[in-house]
């Protein structure tokens, strides 16, 4: 009995050291900041509203290795005139062994967005004060939530699929 239980535990055991998770790199894909009014944004005083657009994208890049991209799309307007737009594309190549299914959807949907927000974040403060305005220190972004968010969205969605699909059909 001693030896099934050891046995059962080093079991155990080998099926955690197959899990890995490993950030190999993070780099900035793309930057875009574009100030249309020019000079003229210095000249008014304005009550910035500012918009936030976010997405992620998983590229596959081999049985291992993953590809992640977080895009924000950043939008500070007064009234119909927009005062700066930054995109950015932040990316990481994450390697991820022994997950598949939801478990490698949902840590590529948010543990890895998770590290590359403070990135990107970073990147479109310093963008945003080297073009003159005000420091813009995003909020904090749950993208946990954000995932159980989009996966109720699309179960939601699924029975109404089936449906139609059957009437097509």
């Amino acid at each position: 009995m001693t030896e099934e239980n050891k046995t059962g535990t080093e079991g155990a055991a080998q099926e955690n050291q197959q899990v890995k998770f490993n950030l190999q790199r993070i780099y900035l894909k793309d930057l875009s900041y574009e100030a249309p009014l020019g000079a003229k944004a210095f000249q008014k005083q304005w009550k910035p509203k500012v918009n936030q657009d976010l997405s992620t994208k998983i590229n596959r890049l081999d049985d291992t290795h993953f590809e992640v991209v977080l895009s924000l799309t950043i939008t500070v307007k007064d009234d119909e005139d927009t005062i700066y737009l930054v995109e950015i594309q932040q990316a990481g190549i994450f390697l991820v062994e022994g997950l598949q299914g939801q478990q490698l959807t949902a840590i590529l949907n948010t543990h890895c967005p998770q590290i590359l927000f403070p990135y990107a974040r970073e990147t479109v403060d310093s963008v945003v004060t080297r073009g003159s305005f005000p420091a813009l220190l995003l909020p904090p972004v749950n993208f946990d939530a954000l995932f159980q968010q989009a996966v109720a969205q699309a179960q939601s969605q699924s029975p109404q699929d089936e449906e139609s699909g059957g009437a097509t059909h």
